[in-house]
């Protein structure tokens, strides 16, 4: 079986979430990757990016679930990234059904 521990940081994790988010629509918006850049930094999001990009549907929800449970987070936590995520899926002006999707989604498997 595949392990998919990383060496991310939090805000790494943060920025990998919002990439897999951002793409649930399969068009990553300047506004979304606007927001993505305010929320972890230019470096990160290049950084995460190229990972990202490499990694598949599964490898992607299995990083996230990996490293959630590594760093731990708390309630409060979970709660401050889906509040990010929601901005994040504002930030073209509306939520679409394939995002809606991802957040439901995103909320019953890290929460």
């Amino acid at each position: 079986m595949e392990e998919f521990k990383t060496s991310w940081s939090r805000p790494e994790l943060k920025a990998y979430i919002l990439l897999y988010c951002a793409n649930a629509d399969f068009v990553e918006t300047k506004e979304e990757k606007d927001f993505i850049k305010e929320k972890v930094g230019e470096e990160k999001y290049r950084h995460i990016h190229k990972e990202f990009d490499k990694d598949n549907d599964y490898q992607r929800i299995q990083k996230i679930q990996a490293n959630v449970d590594r760093f731990n987070y708390s309630k409060n936590e979970i709660d401050r990234l889906f509040g990010d995520i929601k901005k994040m899926f504002l930030a073209d002006g509306e939520i679409d059904i394939l995002e809606e999707n991802i957040y439901r989604g995103l909320k019953h498997l890290l929460k």
